[in-house]
């Protein structure tokens, strides 16, 4: 598992430093954007990275499942994983890890946004939703590229509502950083190693 682990990481680390680095020129080119907007759009993409990534955790299991048991896995177990795996690590991704970024740069707007806890009627059923679907058409290949993208920009726009007006260069570094390390590690952890916990190899 720890083999896996390190050459998933190896491999995700160039297209997460893309997410990141878009990311970062959305920051720029996004300069003196009200934070309600960044509020807003923060809102949007959270949700909808919820919910892709309760598919991703959910398909991985599901297809494990289907190889080693030779059927369909239980449906309320395979609800269980992609909501708790999607939950907890896009509150991590999305707003703790953020967070910290902006408590370093001591941000004067600076706050954990906890989606499913603000939007709790929002957020949670779409991770049920997610899931849900993964248990009729799994999908892992696309959903997880999109996720990963989501995560970064949700990250990003979360460290927006924190930000004053000035951002000099060492805080943009700062924040590519961050966005690096709020989606390398946890949707990994989330996609792969998270589902796979469940998963008995029965063979």
């Amino acid at each position: 598992m720890s083999n896996k682990i390190l050459k998933e990481l190896r491999s995700h680390a160039p297209f997460t430093l893309f997410g990141a680095s878009t990311g970062l020129a959305v920051m720029v080119l996004s300069h003196g954007l009200p934070s309600k907007i960044s509020h807003s759009v923060f809102y949007t993409l959270h949700p909808i990275h919820v919910v892709l990534s309760a598919l991703v955790t959910a398909s991985i299991y599901e297809l494990h499942t289907c190889k080693y048991n030779k059927g369909r896995c239980n449906l309320w177990l395979l609800l269980i994983i992609g909501y708790a795996g999607s939950i907890g690590i896009a509150t991590l991704s999305d707003s703790l890890i953020p967070y910290l970024g902006e408590v370093l740069l001591n941000m004067p707007n600076r706050g954990v946004h906890i989606g499913f806890i603000e939007k709790w009627w929002l957020v949670n059923p779409l991770a049920f939703v997610g899931a849900a679907v993964a248990y009729f058409s799994p999908r892992t290949k696309l959903p997880h590229a999109g996720h990963v993208l989501l995560s970064t920009w949700a990250s990003l726009f979360h460290i927006m509502m924190a930000k004053g007006e000035h951002t000099d260069l060492l805080s943009y570094a700062v924040v590519l950083f961050f966005l690096f390390l709020a989606v390398w590690i946890p949707c990994c952890v989330s996609d792969i190693v998270f589902p796979l916990l469940f998963v008995r190899d029965r063979s």
